[in-house]
């Protein structure tokens, strides 16, 4: 396989309406977080205030916070424009996987009442099969990816 075959099944996908479904809805859910992160914005603290946090608070290596943020701003904005979705996909479901170790302690569910010490890791897998879903199938119909792959094969 040559190097044009393997970015054509990088940027392949099934036209699904399915998959668009899931992309977008995927990428709107994390963008505000990202964008938290990235920018400051919904009460967020902001690249320099996220890396510190993450840095030294929550002993992450500075790299791998930097590509939390990176995944979950322009990672969810490459997912709403179908643009290299399965790498998009990956990002976030690695950052998710990360997540759920975070929050394994305090149980499975949210918490919506108030009654335990923080959030369950619920969100987080289904964030996670999400992605893996976009992995398999790709970005579907109006997409990024589907034009790049038309452009591909000719």
């Amino acid at each position: 396989m040559n190097a044009k075959e393997v970015v054509a099944k990088g940027f392949a996908t099934d036209r699904d309406i399915g998959s668009l479904i899931i992309r977008i809805t995927l990428g709107l859910i994390i963008f505000p977080h990202g964008a938290q992160k990235l920018l400051g914005w919904f009460g967020g603290y902001g690249f320099n205030g996220t890396m510190g946090f993450f840095t030294e608070q929550l002993g992450i290596p500075g790299l791998v916070a930097f590509l939390v943020i990176l995944a979950e701003s322009l990672g969810a904005l490459a997912l709403i424009a179908g643009f290299i979705t399965r790498f998009s996909a990956f990002g976030i479901g690695v950052v998710m996987l990360g997540a759920v170790k975070m929050h394994t302690a305090n149980g499975f569910f949210m918490n919506w009442y108030g009654s335990q010490e923080g959030e369950g890791f619920e969100y987080h897998l289904l964030v996670i099969g999400m992605a893996l879903a976009l992995l398999i199938k790709g970005a579907g119909r109006f997409s990024v990816d589907a034009l790049i792959a038309d452009k591909l094969q000719d």
